[in-house]
């Protein structure tokens, strides 16, 4: 699957109406909420941004990756959640404000963190001969562009209009799922004769990687004190992520299939862990007698 014109065009406008879409979630109030009690806000951002790389850097020396799947499987470590980590933390019965804001605070961070690990990557894996490097300056932009813009147009449609926002976040949180499910059909269609092969070398990273990042927010959350509820919410952040940046750049800005198959894996795979994150939440909120609780973002 090269980067052709519904690659390089499609998949940036379709990951800004995604951005717009969590905007749409966010109201001053959520920033309030966390600002009060900040620790599941500081222990959240840090896991997300500095944590899971290192995770990934570990998972590709342990597991001896080709340069490729390495690279790719730090790239998909550095992004943020997205909207798919905000369901999964309603259904787990976590804090949902929490989970929200932790989407956007490691997207704007991402904007800067995600080339400086896919750089380093590229050095480690590649080596300094090799002539590929992600512009700074351009993914930098590009990720403002398309992460920091839609999120403060979503805020403004929010607090101009919430039943409009309320009624379309539901319809941008479908689409983007249907973009990630369409790039990944995409992707292994267009590499089938070496989907075998690839999946092999990139399951089982991708797996780990998953599972260490739900398991490690569950850890640090409790040793950090924090409560069951932003436990969860920061274990679903660190273990589902948003995969269509992973994806636009190893396809728009790398040009490299092979780099965007951690991101095509783990966008299939965090779906069954965050299924079984949500039962553990639901089980433990009716072992608190939360059973009737509604938790609203």
């Amino acid at each position: 699957m090269e980067s052709g014109p519904m690659i390089s065009i499609g998949l940036p406008i379709a990951l800004f109406i995604i951005m717009v879409g969590i905007g749409m979630t966010l109201t001053a109030r959520d920033f309030h909420q966390v600002t009060v009690k900040p620790g599941g806000l500081v222990v959240g951002t840090l896991a997300q941004i500095i944590l899971m790389p290192l995770v990934a850097f570990v998972l590709c020396w342990a597991l001896s990756l080709p340069a490729p799947i390495a690279v790719g499987l730090v790239i998909i470590a550095a992004c943020p959640g997205g909207t798919t980590s905000n369901l999964f933390t309603l259904l787990a019965r976590g804090n949902v404000a929490l989970s929200i804001v932790l989407t956007v605070s490691a997207s704007l961070i991402t904007i800067l963190t995600l080339p400086f690990f896919t750089n380093f990557a590229l050095r480690q894996y590649f080596g300094a001969e090799q002539e590929i490097v992600l512009p700074f300056a351009r993914t930098v932009a590009m990720l403002s562009v398309i992460v920091l813009l839609p999120v403060v147009i979503g805020m403004i449609v929010r607090a101009w209009n919430p039943h409009l926002a309320s009624r379309a976040e539901g319809i941008v949180s479908i689409f983007g799922a249907l973009v990630l499910l369409i790039l990944v059909v995409g992707l292994v269609w267009g590499m089938r004769d070496r989907i075998g092969e690839l999946m092999l070398l990139a399951g089982p990273s991708t797996i780990l990687l998953n599972l260490l990042g739900v398991l490690a927010g569950l850890i640090i959350s409790h040793f950090c004190g924090l409560s069951r509820r932003d436990g969860l919410a920061v274990a679903t952040e660190l273990g589902i992520k948003n995969g269509t940046i992973g994806l636009m750049v190893t396809l728009t800005l790398m040009h490299s299939s092979e780099m965007s198959i951690p991101s095509a894996v783990y966008g299939v795979l965090m779906f069954p862990s965050g299924m079984l994150l949500a039962y553990y939440g639901r089980k433990k909120a009716r072992e608190a007698g939360e059973e009737g609780a509604a938790e609203v973002g």
